[in-house]
């Protein structure tokens, strides 16, 4: 690990001039801002830089607590558990880039080449595990991957599960689009024999280019197809969460079926789905993409999410009845909550909440 003495602040001015692309200065708000940083966001900024990665930087913070409450009643957990802030793999679609925003980082990009170290993530979970009741279900990786390449330098994911396999009678959802999670089956069995563990590895199409887009930095969907069955062969619950659903890219029958199949050979216990919603933090970066790659969709997409971020209810009920009749055909345990209830519930959703059904099949 590099410990450098600079501030972020100034680690950004260097980065800027070395890196013009990055515009690394406009990171943080300039000392002379008249409005003072408070709460999370003086917390980011007085955070030291400790690493590089590809184009990332690494910073530590110094937070005061690691379990969530998660207020809406409307979720099936009652806690968060983010080992990190910001994740880099980038993908186009990525809802939870508004986060940053409580730090006042503003450029969307932000959130996926600016990643925040949680610091003494075990000993405030311990502290925490105190505050959750009988039957709630805590939810980790709701707001970044608790697996992305940070993990490898860092171990706070690693941490975090240790904690929690010295509980017992705990309901635990996690959920990662990355196949490093076999790195830690041996503990993760440990925390099944003791508590309600279910796993959700994400996957959104099975054609490895399309992915390489749409995903740029997280592992090859073959290789967390991998994961998935290996998991499943180690005796614990997990499954795919195809999330989210993009119109005109990942929606067709072939794609879905593809992805579908694969999940049934993998023996997964389940599969989800769930549509895309386009927040205006995402769009500013989906929208510039699909202009370079699929630019005959740009129109499309500008006119469904012109008023709101989510799409008709007619468009969740179709990709609804296609996934479930594609999971019966193929024999997967399917969890969905059914074409009549999945628009009345998400069109009331708020962001970080949207795409986390799946952390909790039934």
């Amino acid at each position: 690990m590099i410990s450098l003495a600079n501030s972020p602040q100034q680690r950004y001015a260097t980065c800027s001039e070395q890196k013009a692309n990055h515009a690394m200065s406009s990171l943080f708000p300039k000392p002379e801002a008249p409005s003072p940083l408070v709460g999370i966001a003086r917390l980011a900024a007085e955070g030291e830089a400790v690493a590089e990665g590809h184009n990332v930087e690494y910073v530590t913070l110094d937070n005061r607590s690691l379990l969530t409450r998660c207020n809406s009643s409307r979720m099936p957990f009652t806690w968060m558990i983010n080992p990190y802030r910001g994740c880099e793999f980038a993908c186009k679609y990525c809802y939870a880039r508004y986060t940053h925003e409580f730090m006042e980082l503003r450029d969307g990009l932000d959130f996926e080449r600016l990643i925040f170290i949680k610091q003494n993530a075990a000993w405030f979970l311990r502290q925490e595990l105190k505050s959750v009741n009988k039957g709630e279900r805590i939810a980790i990786g709701t707001a970044t991957d608790p697996y992305q390449p940070a993990e490898r330098k860092f171990n706070v994911t690693r941490a975090i599960l240790e904690e929690l396999a010295e509980h017992k009678g705990l309901n635990i959802g996690l959920i990662t689009k990355s196949d490093m999670i076999l790195r830690d089956t041996a503990l993760l069995r440990e925390i099944h024999e003791r508590n309600k563990l279910s796993i959700s590895v994400t996957i959104t199409t099975m054609n490895t280019d399309l992915a390489r887009l749409l995903e740029p930095r997280a592992p090859r969907p073959d290789l967390r197809m991998k994961a998935v069955k290996q998991l499943c062969v180690a005796g614990l619950h997990a499954g795919v969460n195809c999330a989210p659903v993009l119109p005109q890219i990942t929606d067709s029958q072939p794609n879905l079926e593809k992805l579908v199949q694969s999940a049934a050979e993998a023996g997964a216990a389940f599969v989800f789905c769930n549509a895309l919603f386009l927040k205006p933090c995402a769009k500013n970066v989906l929208l510039p993409f699909l202009k370079e790659h699929f630019p005959k969709l740009v129109a499309a997409y500008e006119h469904m999410y012109a008023e709101r971020a989510y799409l008709p209810s007619h468009y969740g009920d179709r990709v609804s009845a296609l996934v479930r009749k594609l999971c019966q055909k193929h024999g997967v345990g399917e969890d969905y909550r059914g074409a009549s209830t999945w628009h009345d519930s998400v069109s009331k959703w708020t962001p970080p909440e949207a795409t986390q059904l799946g952390l909790f099949p039934s």
